[in-house]
């Protein structure tokens, strides 16, 4: 699939890994160049490398739920890349447990990251990039566990469901500015994420039983639909949450 991202700028975050990775990969491909955020700074150096290949890309070291660090490396990509124009946010994480044996703990931890790292970076990038230039392109990766329920996971159904409403309510605030803000909600994608998850038959059976296709969707069918909604040719799509589920929230 080809989209025209030339001398596009974009910010993916969680881009170390899964759809991350492959959603700089393919924004590279298009012709934006990259800048790459991730905690982990060992496997985001490797992970450049890869989008490297494929054109312009640069690392940029940060934990999405270190707030006050957000806006002063959406400043350094500013000043490395150029202004911003895409912002992908797909940093995310999940706990696996049943509901009645979560803590606050990991309610903060998952919370921190999904939603507010999440959100801080959406309002850094608008506020120092988008707002003052009245043009950017947001998608959030939400998940389908945004739209229905699901075994062993809770908090995080929590937080992309927060994710899907802070998308549509940004929407609202930055359209006089001429910003789309997205989300896409993909269903389980085989990752370091899931593996664990799905070895259990029970769950594995579970997510196979739901999805029409009998299949996974792969992280690159998701970067697809991210890239089409950066794109020129999503212009009048905004406010909207894009399900990539093989038919699961059909049912």
């Amino acid at each position: 699939m080809n989209f025209n991202l030339d001398n596009k700028v974009a910010i993916v975050t969680g881009a170390s890994s899964g759809i991350g990775l492959a959603c700089a990969e393919l924004l590279a491909t298009s012709g934006a160049k990259v800048g790459m955020i991730a905690r982990n700074l060992e496997r985001l150096e490797e992970a450049t490398k890869i989008v490297q290949k494929k054109g312009i890309s640069k690392a940029y070291q940060l934990d999405v739920s270190d707030i006050a660090a957000i806006n002063p490396t959406v400043s350094k990509i500013r000043e490395e890349l150029g202004e911003i124009d895409i912002l992908v946010c797909s940093a995310g994480i999940n706990i696996y447990k049943l509901a009645h044996e979560f803590t606050e703990a990991d309610w903060d931890n998952i919370l921190s990251i999904n939603t507010k790292g999440l959100f801080f970076c959406n309002q850094a990038v608008a506020v120092q990039s988008f707002i003052p230039r009245k043009v950017g392109a947001i998608v959030n990766i939400a998940s389908q566990m945004g739209l229905v329920g699901g075994q062993k996971r809770a908090v995080y159904c929590a937080s992309k469901g927060a994710v899907i409403q802070l998308t549509r309510a940004e929407a609202i605030d930055w359209a006089p500015y001429n910003i789309r803000v997205n989300a896409v909600a993909p269903t389980f994608v085989r990752s370091a994420m899931t593996e664990k998850i799905l070895s259990e038959p029970e769950i594995r059976a579970w997510v196979m039983n739901n999805i029409l296709f009998d299949r996974l969707v792969t992280a690159d069918e998701v970067a697809a639909a991210v890239c089409f909604l950066v794109s020129d040719e999503a212009a009048m799509i905004t406010g909207t949450t894009l399900p990539i589920d093989g038919g699961w929230t059909a049912k």
